[in-house]
């Protein structure tokens, strides 16, 4: 316990000690968790759908926070040809980051507040006290490029030997990775960061809010997103399917049309207002 930074030599629990132990004596160590009706927090008659406090060892919180999260995220799949792949709401490795990063890096000195996990029909916002421990904020910097800083050296340090975050300062990174391999991932599906003197908030897209809900909408639109000028026949081939088959089905959105002729020609994607 001493070596690790826990308990001082007269055998008392640190800060960091105190709040690892299972039955954690500080009042700081909370987490709010809720499940909005809507956009925001003015859902109707009907606020929350599900919340839920949790307080104890920082451990407990990220566990008891992730199972919040996949008991109010849905999933969607589509058939290939050997098994299925999987589309959820939110990115497991996303959260997860995001979670221990607030949990590890919030300022314990600030009473009165908690970490706060809100999931909005088209979001989830992670919130933690403290903002930019340089007194920057994120919103004018490029999170890819930000050195790592730990407010909380030995919690960050546990956290590191239980296996929940690395040394080498990658979440931001994380966050952005895990979702840019999803099906559903467009630059309006990239989370981002906001920061003052005294919050840190991640917010997350819900990767499968306001997309078309027929699964070859999507496959088709994330292949035009990347290659504007890609033929039907390539799409086709892409998908499984004929050719016949993409036509028609492109006929009928109607976000979607051909700018132009022959090998000229590119897709464009309507964007709604």
């Amino acid at each position: 316990m001493i070596s690790f930074g826990l308990a001082n030599e007269q055998g008392y629990l640190t800060n960091a000690g105190a709040l690892i132990v299972d039955e954690s004596p500080t009042m700081c160590s909370r987490l709010f968790c809720t499940r909005w009706n809507g956009l925001n927090k003015r859902g109707g008659i009907i606020d929350a759908f599900d919340d839920a406090e949790y307080s104890g060892s920082v451990i407990s919180l990220i566990d008891n926070g992730e199972a919040f999260i996949k008991r109010n995220a849905k999933k969607m799949w589509r058939k290939t040809a050997n098994s299925r792949e999987e589309m959820p709401e939110y990115v497991e490795r996303s959260y997860h980051e995001a979670l221990v990063n607030a949990i590890a890096h919030r300022d314990y000195l600030i009473y009165g507040s908690e970490v706060h996990i809100d999931i909005f029909d088209d979001r989830m916002e992670i919130y933690s006290l403290g903002g930019m421990p340089d007194g920057s904020v994120i919103q004018e910097r490029d999170p890819l490029m930000v050195p790592s800083t730990r407010r909380n050296p030995v919690l960050a340090d546990i956290f590191n030997r239980l296996g929940y975050m690395e040394r080498k300062g990658s979440g931001f990174g994380k966050i952005i990775g895990g979702y840019e391999f999803q099906i559903n991932y467009d630059e309006s599906k990239k989370p981002s960061f906001r920061s003052d003197r005294y919050q840190f908030t991640v917010i997350m897209p819900n990767l499968n809010y306001d997309v078309p809900q027929d699964l070859m909408d999507v496959q088709i639109i994330k292949l035009i997103r990347n290659d504007k000028k890609i033929s039907t026949e390539k799409i086709a081939d892409v998908l499984g399917v004929s050719t016949k088959t993409v036509k028609r089905h492109i006929k009928k959105m109607n976000n979607v049309r051909y700018v132009g002729s022959g090998y000229s020609g590119y897709w464009e994607i309507k964007v709604e207002k």
